[in-house]
């Protein structure tokens, strides 16, 4: 059968029949088209990419601008996948009116189907107001990397009994508020898994283990191409950063060595042609050394 493109009615569907939810991240036009031929239900452009891209400490610095053009580039790569835009950091916090002018700015400009947003009953006017105006909200609860520094840095959190409470009530709050789905980071798998059965809308697990409707990872740590940490929930399912460092360092040796561009590489010309023009153009320069080398 034909695939179709994936909607947030079909990831609702997956939930109520009991079917894990697939979902990556991506932040440009290749990593988007191999995550939608690889046949992942839904994509988020997360403001991660601060960090695994742009190369920032964390995901405070990554501005509108910059998600909503690596969002044009994932859209432009995807057919199929349902995708999500991650609102970066004082983007949707200080105003309402801005939050959903800039959610609406994920739709509009960059071709999201749904906005993701941090935080637990705070926002739930915010997610209200946002999903007023037709635009899918996506919650995100738990470790919220935007607010990390509150939290007390990259912790487990809904580890005692009252503060997985306050995570349930915020799912709860978040759902009411018309949140279509929910993003559980790093809640002890319990938890999670007993939020997901409370709630309608879907769950999607990223260190909150197997209880949730679905899971999510950053592209960059699966494939390995992330240098600087590991998260323990992660599994590499490739390791490219090393094999890039490989390729890029034995290209400058060729380069170097006089080994690359070798003669298939190169676009030959017509020995009549280059007779001719040669007469025409008279005598020329004497070459570099590597070049009368190679030639």
């Amino acid at each position: 059968m034909a695939r179709k493109k994936v909607t947030i009615l079909a990831l609702q569907e997956k939930k109520a029949r009991g079917e894990p939810i697939t979902m990556v991240t991506a932040y440009d036009y290749p990593s988007a088209l191999a995550a939608d031929r690889a046949g992942l239900d839904a994509v988020l452009v997360g403001d991660s990419l601060g960090m695994v891209v742009l190369g920032y400490d964390s995901t405070v610095g990554v501005t509108m601008e910059e998600m909503l053009h690596h969002c044009k580039a994932v859209r432009r790569g995807t057919q199929f996948a349902y995708l999500i835009g991650d609102l970066p950091f004082l983007s949707y916090q200080a105003d309402r009116a801005e939050a959903v002018r800039n959610a609406g700015r994920f739709l509009k400009e960059a071709g999201m189907d749904a906005v993701k947003l941090e935080g637990g009953r705070e926002m739930a006017d915010t997610v209200q107001a946002i999903a007023a105006a037709g635009i899918s909200v996506v919650g995100h609860i738990g470790l919220t990397p935007q607010s990390a520094g509150k939290l007390g840095g990259y912790r487990v959190q809904g580890r005692t009994a009252a503060d997985a409470q306050r995570l349930l009530d915020d799912a709860r709050a978040l759902e009411a508020a018309g949140a279509a789905m929910l993003v559980l980071e790093m809640v002890p798998d319990r938890v999670a898994g007993r939020i997901s059965q409370q709630l309608r809308i879907p769950t999607i697990g990223i260190g909150a283990g197997r209880g949730c409707d679905g899971q999510v990872l950053v592209l960059h740590d699966l494939l390995g191409m992330f240098d600087r940490f590991t998260p323990r929930f992660v599994r590499r399912y490739a390791e490219l950063f090393p094999q890039m460092e490989r390729a890029l360092a034995e290209y400058c040796a060729d380069v170097t060595a006089g080994r690359f561009p070798a003669a298939e590489h190169a676009f030959p010309m017509d020995d009549a042609e280059w007779a001719a023009w040669v007469d025409e153009e008279g005598p020329h320069p004497s070459p570099s050394p590597a070049l009368r080398e190679r030639e």
